[in-house]
């Protein structure tokens, strides 16, 4: 299965937010960053993905078939979207929330398998130990966390999160990525996530997509992107990128002089 976004133009009502926006070949078990300071078209891009934003022109392709006016129900079940404001019943517990999510693409009657997945998803992501809270009960982050569960439990072909660690420690930060590329790993979809840590983007990404003002500036390897000069001028920050002892990506970055 392979995802490929073609001169894609969409915006809000006469406002063009996305301009020719184009990422060809994003294989099955790719982990694709989206990065790009704020108003990027970032959100945008994943709305009209997931067919919340009616694109003015150009297409989305999944494998062989055009799903760029695909209607949303039948989108849903291939493309998962979780977005920056998330919201949930909040008299459901963890585990009936996950559940709930799930039921939304393959129907309201509950089997065994349905708890089953539900479980496992749980258990890969760290969050088993909440199943039984509530919901209102659950800290900001933990909420996130239960978001991310949400959205992969349904097993797309395509994840979309937009920002999935805005709200983490450092330590829940490094849990959820950790646990998202695992979940990629083990089940290959394509998992395309906005991120503004630059580093966690080198850490955990194959592939990084650079977004300013609704353009694509770059695409391609991390240590190819982000030594890019596009990167200091994107952000408006003086860069480098170095390795760690360990060999791994880092930018260091700072204000202009």
């Amino acid at each position: 299965m392979t995802l490929s976004i073609s001169n894609l133009k969409a915006g809000y009502g006469k406002k063009q937010v996305l301009h020719d926006i184009s990422v060809p070949n994003i294989t099955e078990g790719t982990f694709v960053g989206l990065i790009g300071p704020n108003a990027a078209g970032k959100s945008t891009l994943f709305k009209t993905l997931a067919g919340l934003v009616p694109p003015t022109s150009g297409s989305i392709q999944i494998g062989t078939e055009d799903i760029t006016h695909m209607r949303r129900k039948d989108r849903a079940r291939r493309i998962a979207y979780m977005p920056q404001a998330f919201g949930c019943n909040a008299l459901l517990t963890v585990f009936e929330s996950v559940l709930l999510a799930l039921k939304q693409t393959t129907g309201w009657r509950v089997n065994d398998e349905n708890l089953d997945r539900v479980s496992d998803t749980l258990n890969a992501l760290g969050l088993s130990h909440l199943a039984s809270r509530g919901i209102s009960d659950l800290s900001g982050g933990q909420a996130q966390m239960v978001a991310v569960a949400q959205t992969i439990v349904r097993a797309p072909e395509v994840i979309l999160l937009d920002e999935p660690t805005s709200a983490l420690d450092l330590h829940h930060q490094l849990s959820i990525m950790t646990s998202i590329r695992n979940e990629m790993d083990r089940k290959k979809p394509v998992i395309m996530a906005a991120l503004h840590d630059l580093n966690l983007a080198a850490k955990f990404c194959d592939r990084l997509v650079l977004l300013r003002e609704g353009v694509i500036l770059a695409d391609g390897a991390p240590d190819h992107i982000l030594a890019l000069p596009d990167i200091g001028e994107t952000y408006r920050v003086e860069t480098d990128l170095e390795r760690t002892k360990r060999g791994a990506l880092y930018v260091d970055a700072r204000l202009p002089a």
